[in-house]
């Protein structure tokens, strides 16, 4: 199949393929080495912690784990899957049809989440995971009066007045919760069919990557990412956990804008706009999505897509509002709640790196590796990006410049204080921008890494009970 042809000035050209060796492995080599390192220093340092005082309130730091070797009904499957994307993964995503290869990318990572899930079995590993008592499940039937529950959600989102929230729903605006009542008033309720959503909508957030670093950075740089996104690691959180919805939420936002920029398309942009405008009102972190957003205007250089993508943003927040629920009312309360938990006990001393070592464990060597490249090109991407009379950012320059406004927003998200401990799970919507990263990394490597990749999801799956 080949490449299209782009006559849209908005669009980066495409590159001749970079030789092999570009820059060397060595560099690559010693990246991965030191999130290796990194995670080793993590999980010494946080045991030793732990041990002596249990401030960290993580048995198995850096993450919310505990040690728990074991094989399961999954096992079989998720080395299947794991071995067919290494050896046939690199060769299907250069030769497929891109619509074929978008179904493949999204199948493949569907099996692969399933497959990690069903290592802990159906029940505990899928049905079971949204109905514990931190979960959205536990609050469905006092949500039977929709406006009231919102015009009150406040009210109990601190702990200390009767009936307060479970912790994931204090924790997030209404907007998670609601998925789940809506879910069992068509008649999928249960915590089957809610993990069953998680997984697909989580699982498609791959396909949205792809379309995105294809509007952005041309096709030969995302069919080089697809197999990295199938196989991604953190896929051992997204089975089963919300925060893999959201993060399917939030990749659609930011490729339908991608597609709204390059295409002129009106209603891709009121669609990104919409969903953007849900993400805020599903996690109170993602507002940082506007990051990665952002970039997609600066490298795509139009502000066409900006009137119809925030007149359609502003509809989810106006819903809410009118309906009785105020964001900006509940997220000071969250932030109390959240240190009279584990928040105010976990030392930022700690997490505020730990954490970076956990985001290691979930999207891979591969990706550290990948972000090196990235990190090297910055200079010169931002550089050529910022200049006005710059051409149109290449190929490679419009892919570091996605992912760096991803590592950006993870990075905020860090320094804020407000995501101590479990960022393997609730950072899955910035892992995603991570992973294109990959695409960098030399041709003739790409089964290695991707072993790297399938290892490290295998092991962290069967050496501890993850409790997502």
């Amino acid at each position: 199949m080949k490449t299209e042809e782009r006559s849209d000035s908005s669009r980066p050209a495409e590159e001749p393929a970079a030789p092999a060796g570009r820059a060397g492995h060595r560099p690559d080599l010693v990246a991965a080495g030191v999130g290796a390192l990194l995670v080793a220093v993590a999980c010494g340092v946080g045991w030793a912690w732990q041990r002596s005082n249990g401030e960290l309130q993580a048995q198995w730091p850096p993450l919310l784990a505990s040690w728990n070797p074991h094989v399961g009904p999954g096992t079989p499957a998720a080395l299947t899957v794991a071995a067919a994307v290494v050896a046939y993964g690199p060769a299907l995503a250069d030769r497929l049809p891109w619509r074929r290869l978008l179904l493949t990318a999204w199948a493949t990572a569907l099996a692969w989440i399933f497959s990690l899930a069903l290592i802990e079995g159906w029940y505990r590993g899928i049905a079971r995971r949204l109905t514990t008592k931190h979960e959205y499940l536990r609050v469905i039937d006092r949500f039977d009066d929709i406006p009231a529950a919102l015009r009150g959600f406040t009210d109990h989102i601190v702990v200390g007045p009767p009936g307060n929230w479970p912790a994931h729903v204090a924790g997030h605006p209404p907007g998670a919760t609601l998925t789940f009542v809506w879910l069992d008033r068509i008649g999928l309720g249960g915590g089957a069919w809610a993990g069953v959503f998680c997984i697909v909508l989580g699982a498609s957030g791959v396909a949205a990557v792809l379309i995105a670093v294809r509007a952005l950075a041309g096709e030969r740089l995302a069919r080089r990412a697809a197999p990295f996104l199938a196989l991604a690691p953190f896929a051992v959180w997204t089975g089963t956990s919300a925060d893999g919805y959201f993060a399917g939420v939030a990749a659609w936002s930011i490729a339908l804008l991608a597609v709204a920029a390059t295409r002129r398309s009106l209603l891709a942009a009121c669609a990104s706009g919409l969903l953007f405008g849900w993400t805020c009102y599903l996690s109170y972190g993602l507002p940082l999505i506007a990051l990665p957003l952002a970039t997609v205007l600066l490298i795509t250089r139009t502000t066409r897509p900006v009137l119809p993508f925030l007149t359609a943003a502003l509809t989810v927040p106006l819903a809410f509002t009118l309906t009785g629920f105020a964001w900006w009312e509940a997220y000071p309360l969250l932030v109390e709640r959240y240190y009279q938990g584990a928040g105010g006990v976990r030392p930022y001393a700690y997490w505020v790196w730990g954490n970076l070592a956990a985001a290691t464990l979930a999207v891979g060597l591969a990706t550290a590796a990948g972000l090196r490249r990235t990190l090297t090109a910055t200079p010169s991407a931002a550089l050529g990006a910022l200049h006005p009379r710059r051409p149109a950012p290449t190929a490679e320059a419009a892919l570091t410049l996605l992912v760096l406004a991803a590592l950006l927003a993870l990075l905020a998200a860090d320094l804020s204080g407000m995501s101590k401990a479990e960022t393997e799970r609730i950072w899955q919507p910035f892992y995603f921008w991570l992973l294109p990263a990959t695409a960098l990394l030399p041709v003739a490597g790409r089964r290695g890494w991707l072993g790297a990749q399938a290892g490290v999801a295998l092991l962290v799956n069967h050496l501890v009970w993850t409790g997502w």
